[in-house]
């Protein structure tokens, strides 16, 4: 009970802020794209305020010392919304690569479409892999990280998707370092879900891989493996079975 009135006043607190922060957010069009991410993230920066001071949703890093100090690419775990708040704090500024859908759901999407993400259609196949090398490339020259979640959906705790290989294609192509980063957000925030646990979350940033001399395939089965092995060891479950999402059988990126 405690903890659906926590959330209930959460999500009260939430559906407040984020309006006007979103007009806010897209007056500010003619800054450079780092003066927005700033902005942007301020509003990030408030929504972990509420869960860790409202919902008790609290949070601990493991292996901060492998952040690299040059622009990079973090391949994640999704298991929540908890991380695409979190890893804004934790990680230098960055872009996302994400389903261009996302950025027609109001106040949210268009908050997001002002921090210049790598917005694809993951059923066009090659052309959405020369999107994430033409764009991503341009991003990291710019100075700014590409998060990539591989599974492209939030999976549950205990099972996996399959990792698809645009962000492993992305590092390859750019010989840039990949940040593999495995975590049990969903264990507290679980997707879809109304409830936020309280509790901490275990956050661990792999070793930086660098991909020069790499297959593609190389490199995302590496980073499959971490990941999912330190999921389950951070989880204390045991290597997660791999499940199909049945809307996303046919995605390449």
């Amino acid at each position: 009970m405690i903890a659906f009135l926590r959330s209930t006043l959460y999500m009260l607190l939430l559906v407040i802020i984020t309006p006007p922060y979103a007009v806010f957010t897209l007056a500010c069009f003619p800054l450079s794209l780092h003066a927005r991410y700033r902005v942007t993230s301020t509003w990030t920066h408030i929504i972990l305020f509420l869960l860790h001071h409202i919902c008790g949703l609290r949070y601990r890093i493991l292996g901060a010392e492998n952040i690299p100090k040059t622009p990079s690419i973090v391949l994640s775990k999704h298991q929540s919304a908890w991380e695409t708040l979190a890893f804004q704090k934790i990680f230098p500024p960055q872009v996302w690569v994400l389903k261009k859908e996302l950025l027609r759901i109001p106040f949210f999407g268009w908050g997001l479409a002002m921090t210049s993400p790598i917005a694809i259609d993951r059923s066009a196949g090659r052309s959405a892999l020369d999107q994430v090398v033409e764009q991503g490339h341009d991003r990291l020259k710019n100075g700014f990280w590409v998060v990539i979640f591989p599974e492209g959906t939030r999976i549950p705790p205990g099972r996996k998707g399959r990792y698809r290989i645009g962000g492993a294609w992305l590092a390859t192509h750019t010989n840039t370092l990949v940040v593999p980063v495995a975590h049990n957000a969903g264990e507290l925030w679980a997707r879809n879900a109304f409830i936020k646990k309280p509790g901490t979350i275990t956050v661990s940033i792999g070793k930086p891989i660098d991909p020069t001399g790499m297959e593609a395939n190389e490199l995302n089965l590496l980073v499959e493996n971490w990941i999912e092995n330190e999921v389950a060891h951070i989880s204390q479950r045991q290597p997660a079975e791999r499940i199909t999402d049945p809307s996303t059988n046919n995605n390449n990126a």
